[in-house]
C-alpha cells in the first residue's frame, strides 16, 4: 500500500505524457507508437533503470491489449467503407501473409544461413500490418475511402492468420497435410464466433433498458472480449472473432451508439499506449547495436520484395490498378503486433529468439520512421491522394421505452447533403418528425421551411417501427439530396 500512491501517480504521469505525444506525432505525420515506444525505453534499464524482462507476463498483456485494439478497430470500422473492398481486403489478410511467411523465409533462409523453420518464424513474425501504425499516419495522407478501407481491412483481419502461423512454427507442431485444414477451421469458426457473439449482443442492446448510459459501451466491450474466450475455447481464432464482433456491433442500430464509439477509441488508445511503453521497457538498448544490420536486411527484404510481390500475387483477380499496388505495398507498416509476436518463440524458449524480438524492434523504428515520413508524398506522386471526403451522417439513438419511442440525435457533418435541404422536403417516414434544432448552441423548434446547415444537430423522435425507414431516409438524404430516391440511393 505504500508503494500505491507512487504507482498511480507514475501511471498517470505516463499516461499524460503520451497523450500529449499524441498531439506531437500529428503534427510530426509519424506514428505515435515510436514516442510512446521511447518513453517505454527511457523508463527502462538504460533510462530510470526499471528492470523488465519477463517476455511470458509481455506476450500475455501484449495479446491482451491487442484484443482492445481490435475491439476499438471493429467497433469504430464502418460497413459502408469496407464492403465494396472485400476481396481485396481479405486477399490482402490471408494470401498475402502466406506469400509474405515463404518469401521473407526463404530470403533469409539464404541470407542469414537459417534453418528452414526459424527462417519461416521470422517471416511470420514481419508479415503482419498494423492498424494503429497505419492509422495514425493514413490520418494525414489524404487518400480515399478505397484505399483506407482495403488498408483498415487488411490490418484488423491479419492479426489472425500470422499469431496463428508463428504459434505454429513456435510451438514445434507437425507441419503436414492437416495444417491447412487446422488454419481453415480456425479461421472459418473464428469468423462465425464473432458474427453469432456479435449478432446476439447487438439484438440484447436494442432491447435492454440499462439504467445508466455508460453501461452499453461496457457491455459491447464485453461482448467483443467475450467472442475472444469463446473462440479460444473452440480452439479458433480469437483475435479474428474479437474484430469480426466488433465490426457488426460498430454498425449495428446500437442504443448510444455515438458513446459506445467514443469509449472504445479511447479504449484503444489506452491499450495501444500501455502496449508500446511495455514493449519499450522491455527492449534493452544495449542489445539493440548488435541487431542494427539484422533488423535492416530483414526490414528491406519485407519492404522492398515480400510486400510488393504479396501484394501483387493477392489483388491480381480485383483489377486494382498498378498506381493503388505500390501505394499498398509501401503502406505495410509495421508496429506493435510482430513485436508481440516475438515474445511467444522467446516465451518458448527458442533459440535465437531473443535476436529475433532485437530484430524486429530496430526494424519497426526504423522503417516505420522512413516509410511514414515518405507515405504523402508517395500518395501525391502517384495521383491516389485524394480531396477530404464528407464523413458518414452521425446518428446516435435514445430508447424511450415507456413511450415505444426513439429519439434519434443527428449531426450534419460537413459535406452532407442536408445542409441547404428544407424540412419539408425530408419527408421522413410516419411517425417520425424532428423536434428541436440547435444551431450555434441555440435550439429552436423547426417549420417546414426551416433550411437546414452544416453542423446543425437534429432530434429527431420516431416510433421504434419507422426507425429504421427514419434512419436510412436520413442517410440516405445526406448522401444525394432531397431527390435521393430518383438517383438510385436508398441510405443503406
Amino acid at each position: 500500500m505504500d508503494d500505491l500512491p507512487v504507482i498511480l501517480g507514475a501511471g498517470a504521469v505516463v499516461l499524460l505524457a503520451s497523450v500529449v505525444a499524441v498531439r506531437l506525432s500529428i503534427r510530426l505525420g509519424l506514428p505515435s507508437l515510436l514516442l510512446y515506444l521511447g518513453i517505454g525505453v527511457l523508463i527502462g534499464e538504460a533510462g530510470f533503470g526499471v528492470e523488465f524482462d519477463n517476455p511470458t507476463l509481455t506476450q500475455s498483456l501484449g495479446l491482451a491489449a491487442l484484443v482492445m485494439i481490435l475491439t476499438e478497430g471493429g467497433i469504430t470500422t464502418r460497413w459502408s467503407d469496407i464492403r465494396p473492398v472485400l476481396g481485396p481486403g481479405i486477399a490482402l489478410s490471408t494470401v498475402a501473409v502466406g506469400v509474405t511467411v515463404a518469401v521473407t523465409g526463404a530470403a533469409l533462409h539464404w541470407l542469414f544461413q537459417l534453418e528452414w523453420r526459424t527462417a519461416l518464424l521470422w517471416g511470420a513474425v514481419l508479415a503482419s500490418t498494423d492498424a494503429a501504425a497505419v492509422f495514425s499516419v493514413l490520418r494525414t495522407a489524404g487518400i480515399g475511402k478505397r484505399l483506407s478501407g482495403i488498408l483498415e481491412l487488411e490490418s484488423g483481419l491479419n492479426d489472425a492468420p500470422t499469431y496463428i502461423a508463428v504459434v505454429l512454427l513456435a510451438t514445434g507442431s507437425t507441419v503436414d497435410w492437416t495444417v491447412p485444414l487446422r488454419v481453415i477451421y480456425q479461421l472459418l469458426a473464428g469468423a462465425l464466433i464473432g458474427l453469432a457473439l456479435g449478432w446476439l449482443g447487438a439484438w440484447a442492446l436494442r432491447r435492454a433498458a440499462l439504467p445508466a448510459t455508460g453501461l452499453y459501451p461496457l457491455a459491447a466491450v464485453a461482448v467483443c472480449v467475450a467472442a475472444f474466450s469463446s473462440a479460444q475455447l473452440a480452439l479458433a481464432s480469437g483475435l479474428l472473432a474479437t474484430y469480426v464482433a466488433g465490426v457488426v456491433l460498430g454498425n449495428a442500430r446500437l442504443p448510444h451508439r455515438s458513446d459506445t464509439l467514443s469509449f472504445a477509441e479511447g479504449l484503444g488508445w489506452l491499450a495501444q499506449i500501455g502496449l508500446f511503453v511495455l514493449l519499450g521497457l522491455f527492449a534493452s538498448p544495449s542489445r539493440l547495436l548488435d541487431a542494427v544490420v539484422p533488423g535492416l536486411v530483414a526490414g528491406a527484404v519485407v519492404l522492398l520484395v515480400a510486400r510488393p510481390v504479396s501484394v501483387v500475387l493477392s489483388v491480381a483477380g480485383f483489377r486494382v490498378p498498378w498506381r493503388e499496388q505500390v501505394f499498398l505495398s509501401w503502406a505495410g507498416l509495421r508496429g506493435a503486433v510482430p513485436i508481440v509476436l516475438a515474445t511467444i518463440p522467446l516465451a518458448e524458449g527458442i533459440a535465437g529468439a531473443q535476436r529475433l524480438v532485437d530484430a524486429v524492434f530496430v526494424l519497426v523504428i526504423v522503417f516505420t520512421l522512413v516509410q511514414a515520413a515518405l507515405l504523402t508524398p508517395l500518395a501525391k506522386l502517384l495521383g491516389v491522394a485524394k480531396p477530404s471526403e464528407p464523413r458518414e451522417l452521425e446518428v446516435d439513438a435514445a430508447p424511450l421505452d415507456e413511450l415505444g419511442a426513439v429519439l434519434l440525435q443527428v449531426r450534419i457533418q460537413q459535406g452532407s447533403r442536408l445542409h441547404g435541404v428544407y424540412l419539408a422536403e425530408l419527408r421522413l417516414p410516419s411517425g417520425a418528425g424532428v423536434s428541436l434544432v440547435v444551431r450555434r448552441g441555440a435550439g429552436f423548434t423547426p417549420q417546414d421551411t426551416t433550411r437546414l446547415q452544416e453542423a446543425d444537430q437534429l432530434l429527431v423522435v420516431t416510433t421504434q417501427r419507422a426507425r429504421e425507414a427514419t434512419e436510412r431516409r436520413l442517410r440516405a438524404v445526406s448522401r444525394a439530396g432531397p431527390i435521393a430516391k430518383w438517383r438510385g440511393e436508398s441510405g443503406d
